[in-house]
């Protein structure tokens, strides 16, 4: 194996923090996958320790690209609806270079690392038109893209629906916090994903997240939609592959 491909992929979440080495040629991950719940508050010091950790537990003294839950501007945090507010402004590609000692480091919205995975190695390689890579999980992340060129840090689980944000009626999350079966969460993403294709004209949805790994429970409910929906192929290995291709981007 190449060493020049390897990179750390992290994959910063609302509930975990995870990692792995990853191979970009191939997208497939050359180590184990290593996780951490997010610490509680999930405070920027507090999730540069289990950065650190991770890395640490990896052996890894490399490069390194981060997927992170929202919006990072120029090295720095613009929004991250799911953690703590003290991040706001915090310099994230200055403290991760610094902290992991890394030769270079590049990060993106987690679900565009997500989308980024799918689409190189996974259920969107060679799709044309308007794709779609929705994560479910503590939110609902987007990721879309147009003849394989992606608009980044979109928002679209924040769209509005039955008077709330959508990610609070819809994401993996609301499933196990309201104790839903999966005939009355798959109907309400049913509801979700026929709200965004009637906004975006989408061609195909992926759908990613940990409940990718049982599409069997709930795409029988998804019958609406009025395009494609297929599985993310990658799973939730996709934000980890997706993040260790930023650097090359």
């Amino acid at each position: 194996m190449n060493e020049e491909n390897r990179v750390m992929g992290i994959d910063i979440g609302g509930t975990g923090v995870k990692a792995a080495l990853v191979d970009t040629r191939s997208g497939e991950m050359t180590s184990e996958r290593v996780r951490l719940p997010t610490p509680q508050p999930s405070t920027p010091a507090a999730v540069m320790v289990a950065v650190k950790e991770l890395q640490r537990q990896l052996g890894w003294q490399g490069p390194a690209g981060c997927g992170f839950p929202g919006l990072v501007k120029s090295g720095s945090v613009q929004r991250a609806p799911n953690l703590d507010p003290s991040w706001i402004g915090y310099d994230l590609a200055g403290r991760l270079q610094a902290e992991l000692e890394a030769p270079r480091v590049a990060i993106g919205n987690d679900a565009d690392a997500a989308g980024l995975a799918e689409f190189r190695f996974g259920a969107g390689k060679g799709v044309a038109g308007t794709v779609m890579v929705i994560t479910l999980g503590t939110g609902i992340g987007s990721a879309v893209f147009r003849d394989g060129v992606l608009l980044p840090d979109t928002e679209l689980g924040h769209v509005e629906m039955r008077g709330k944000v959508a990610e609070k009626y819809a994401a993996a999350s609301v499933r196990t916090s309201k104790g839903l079966n999966w005939k009355k969460w798959g109907r309400r993403l049913n509801d979700y994903l026929v709200h965004v294709e009637y906004l975006l004209g989408v061609d195909l949805f992926i759908v990613g997240g940990g409940v990718s790994k049982k599409p069997e429970k709930f795409f029988p409910y998804l019958k609406d939609v009025g395009c494609r929906v297929e599985a993310a192929r990658l799973g939730n290995a996709a934000g980890i592959i997706g993040a260790a291709m930023f650097p090359e981007r």
